[in-house]
């Protein structure tokens, strides 16, 4: 499994970002996708994540509304749409799966709300 992040960066608070994540070494469309995030000295934190069927998506509470997941089957990517951002968003980002037998890991990806 091999999971690469991408988009990250420095944005200004109330502007918007897309990460995306390429998905290799598994069969992409048959997993839930998910999105985490670490901010400095807080543990990691479920953000979003996408079903295998259907499309379903859950969010946490403090995204719901500015933060959007998608999956593109046919590219093995999933994305996270982040918009209305705010210093709070600052964080490392990072792409996961869960296979049945662990957890994978991206190398994430940070992402800086800051005036």
């Amino acid at each position: 499994v091999q999971l690469v992040e991408s988009g990250g960066g420095l944005v200004q608070p109330g502007g918007s970002l897309r990460l995306s994540c390429a998905a290799s070494g598994f069969t992409f469309s048959r997993y839930a996708m998910s999105w985490y995030r670490q901010a400095p000295g807080k543990e990691r934190e479920l953000v979003a994540v996408i079903r295998s069927i259907g499309a379903i998506t859950n969010y946490a509470d403090s995204v719901k509304g500015r933060f959007t997941i998608s999956r593109d089957n046919a590219k093995n990517t999933v994305y996270l749409q982040m918009n209305s951002l705010k210093p709070e968003d600052t964080a490392v980002y990072y792409c996961s799966m869960n296979d049945g037998l662990s957890r994978h890991w991206g190398q994430g990806t940070q992402v800086t709300v800051s005036s």
